[in-house]
């Protein structure tokens, strides 16, 4: 998570969404870049309401505009599954070595998921909070230059993210079958993506956990 003062700006860092580059590119102009450990990196919208808006509201001001960046849900769901092939995750009970893309999918559909599809939702983390706290600006992750017009100009630099922390090898092939139990499991998430128009625009109300 990223906060800059001047600019009245917070970057939430949605995990698998390339937040990591634009992290190492953005830190050295924020007020706060949070880094360690991942809970607090990338706190949802909630847990940034809880611990992290009262003293920005007191010190940096109430009117902050927040940015995050949204992937879309099988492609996202592709880079974790990928994340956790590495070869460092052999043996661990969130590795996905085992699996096929179909049977990781299928167990993240699941009300009682397993450890390895235990990743979470891009639209519970952008979840408005009670008090009437929103995402402001949502950004899709194929919308790179989209992105980076937008905070060159908000924050008045010129910035180069490398491709850092990024999952390697093609997007897994998902059967029809699958997609289709995804999409009825978690409709909010193709929702939340589906909204999502150039420049940032979207409509908050659709986003609920």
């Amino acid at each position: 998570m990223l906060i800059f003062s001047k600019a009245k700006l917070v970057f939430l860092s949605v995990p698998k969404t390339g937040s990591t580059a634009f992290h190492e590119a953005l830190a050295p102009h924020a007020a706060i870049a949070v880094c360690d450990p991942p809970q607090l990196k990338h706190a949802p919208l909630y847990r940034y309401n809880r611990f992290y808006r009262p003293m920005v509201d007191r010190f940096i001001g109430a009117d902050m505009d927040i940015l995050a960046v949204v992937r879309e849900p099988i492609s996202w769901l592709g880079s974790w599954y990928r994340y956790r092939r590495r070869p460092d995750m052999l043996g661990r009970p969130n590795a996905t070595h085992d699996l096929s893309f179909d049977d990781f999918i299928e167990a993240y559909c699941r009300v009682e998921k397993p450890p390895f599809a235990r990743v979470g939702s891009q639209a519970r983390f952008l979840a408005p909070t009670p008090n009437g706290l929103q995402v402001t600006h949502l950004f899709r992750y194929e919308d790179q230059a989209g992105l980076l017009a937008f905070l060159e100009s908000r924050l008045g630099v010129r910035i180069s993210p490398e491709r850092l922390n990024a999952s390697s090898g093609q997007l897994p092939v998902l059967s029809d079958k699958a997609a289709s139990r995804l999409r009825i499991a978690r409709p909010e998430d193709f929702d939340l993506w589906n909204q999502i128009q150039p420049g940032g625009i979207y409509r908050p109300e659709l986003i609920s956990g």
